[in-house]
């Protein structure tokens, strides 16, 4: 079954959907940037709680080396701390920055999930053309 991460941008209120970040070179995997995803980042700095992206597959999501090392550099470069949360099909977390070291984060179970939890995980599952070019 093809699955791809997906992720959005998600407003103080950490309900508000902000920005849906859909590229369509994402797989499995990756999740690649955008110029338009920095600029959406820039626009809503005081007005975003974080971002969260989906991790195919169950259980408890842990951020992936290139996770922590992209969050310090946004932190960094928009001048504030984030949520950066992670959905597997089944489980939620969210990571926070522990410090004061260089990429010093902790992991927390979520287990009251927002509204866009369901949405971001549809939005990783196989399209219906995914479903057609899997056919024999």
């Amino acid at each position: 079954m093809k699955m791809s991460e997906a992720a959005v941008v998600v407003g103080l209120d950490e309900k508000q959907v902000l920005y849906w970040h859909l590229p369509p070179n994402r797989n499995r995997i990756a999740l690649p940037d955008s110029p338009k995803l920095w600029t959406i980042y820039w626009e809503n700095r005081l007005l975003m709680s974080g971002q969260a992206h989906s991790h195919p597959g169950t259980g408890w999501p842990g951020p992936s080396w290139e996770d922590i090392t992209t969050y310090e550099p946004c932190e960094a470069a928009l001048g504030r701390r984030y949520k950066w949360w992670i959905a597997s099909m089944d489980r939620l977390v969210v990571v926070t920055w522990k410090g004061p070291g260089r990429y010093d984060y902790e992991t927390t179970p979520v287990y009251e999930e927002p509204p866009w939890v369901n949405e971001l995980r549809r939005h990783s599952m196989p399209t219906d053309q995914d479903a057609k070019e899997m056919q024999p």
